[in-house]
């Protein structure tokens, strides 16, 4: 692993050498004293983005204050996915160069094999984008939350449960907050719209119980008629941290577990529960983390979970990879009348416009990745995520907060 991980710093050390070339050539014309400032300045920055990842190695920095931990990360993220779009410029300029060069053109001045000082410009111009929007969500939309609001027409919805109000949050991935306070605000939200139920669709944490318990004292006051009731994520299962042995992960599982009863929330486990909402049965089926990605884990079983509530006249699944419900639900399970997803977090970056445009680029893996998806009489609902993972903010993309109605159809 420490292999490609130099191999990794190796190609950063060589896109900041490449990319200085088109950034000491834009100022070119600038006096001495700039030019040294800047060039002195892009230096530090790419220093500090390497080192940052040298001491992740050798996990040094995991000795670190947290917030000031995830701010650097940031802060390196930012700066080299904002070289990226110089990169692609540089190296189109780069392979006009090699083409006349190799035709052996030549132009009346002689420079056509320079490197285009426009194209340069463009291409730093491109990198400031990237930079400058993602430097906004970090700073301005990490706790800017939205409220969506759907109404869902479900056929044969008894009538005594129309207008049932769901609320779903989804992702709060609590080890990425850097602060405590703001996230109170989503619990007022929540509240504020007096649901029926609220459901968690898994991604409590980043990768260890821990990091939930100093946010036990705020997400134990969502209140709802009916109660809190959640799934596990694929970062639950302490699958992503590196364990001494089994029983320190086992441990780890014990209190993630206490965690939610402490919050006074209904884990649900391949299992479901039947209520009875104003006279009829309405099953929540709650599975472990499934999914049709091979790279995520897959604990649920929904034949297990859904067993024994056929009779139930409205059927709610939490499941929380969105790949699930094409995979399995929608074939095998068509009397599932709604389910409830989240995992995607729009990927944090986007553009949604209502009525216009909705585009991310997580769509190329995710088919169904943010808002309500419709097949046949089954709905699907993939909520945006609360919180945050790896870039601490959100651009385009904000952290929602879900509330459904259902109707009768």
């Amino acid at each position: 692993m420490r292999f490609r991980a130099a191999i990794f710093l190796l190609f950063l050390f060589f896109l900041d050498l490449y990319v200085f070339q088109a950034f000491k050539q834009v100022f070119e014309n600038s006096n001495t004293e700039l030019k040294l400032i800047l060039n002195i300045v892009y230096w530090i920055i790419s220093g500090i983005c390497l080192a940052y990842i040298l001491l992740s190695i050798f996990d040094v920095n995991d000795s670190w204050n947290p917030t000031f931990n995830i701010l650097v990360r940031a802060f390196v993220f930012i700066s080299i996915f904002a070289k990226l779009p110089v990169l692609v410029l540089l190296v189109i300029d780069d392979f006009r160069r090699m083409i006349i060069w190799g035709f052996g053109i030549r132009s009346i001045t002689g420079q056509l094999t320079e490197r285009s000082q426009i194209l340069s410009k463009v291409a730093i111009m491109l990198g400031a984008l990237p930079f400058a929007s993602l430097l906004y969500g970090l700073v301005r939309n990490p706790y800017r939350y939205k409220l969506h609001k759907e109404k869902i027409g479900i056929k044969g919805l008894p009538k005594s449960l129309n207008g049932l109000k769901i609320v779903q949050i989804s992702d709060i991935h609590s080890g990425s907050f850097t602060f405590k306070e703001p996230v109170r605000k989503a619990v007022e939200i929540i509240n504020k719209q007096q649901a029926d139920f609220v459901f968690f669709t898994g991604d409590m944490v980043n990768s260890i119980a821990e990091e939930m318990e100093r946010f036990v004292d705020v997400f134990d006051k969502i209140e709802s008629k009916y109660g809190t009731y959640s799934v596990k994520g694929n970062h639950d299962y302490g699958d992503y941290h590196r364990w001494n042995s089994k029983q320190d992960k086992r441990a780890n599982t014990i209190q993630f577990e206490d965690i939610q009863k402490r919050m006074g929330w209904k884990l649900l486990m391949n299992e479901h529960r039947v209520l009875d909402v104003n006279g009829e049965k309405l099953a929540i089926i709650g599975v472990e983390n499934i999914s049709s990605k091979i790279h995520f884990s897959k604990y649920g079983d929904l034949a297990k979970a859904y067993e024994g509530c056929d009779d139930c006249k409205v059927k709610i699944l939490l499941s929380h990879d969105p790949s699930h419900w094409t995979a399995e639900t929608t074939k095998k399970y068509k009397d599932i009348d709604l389910t409830l997803s989240g995992h995607t977090h729009g990927m944090q970056f986007g553009i949604e416009i209502p009525g216009w445009l909705k585009w991310s680029p997580i769509q190329y893996i995710y088919k169904q990745w943010a808002g309500l998806y419709k097949e046949g009489d089954q709905y699907l609902y993939v909520n945006r995520g609360l919180g945050f993972l790896g870039y601490p903010g959100r651009v385009g993309i904000l952290p929602e907060i879900t509330l459904l109605e259902l109707e009768t159809t």
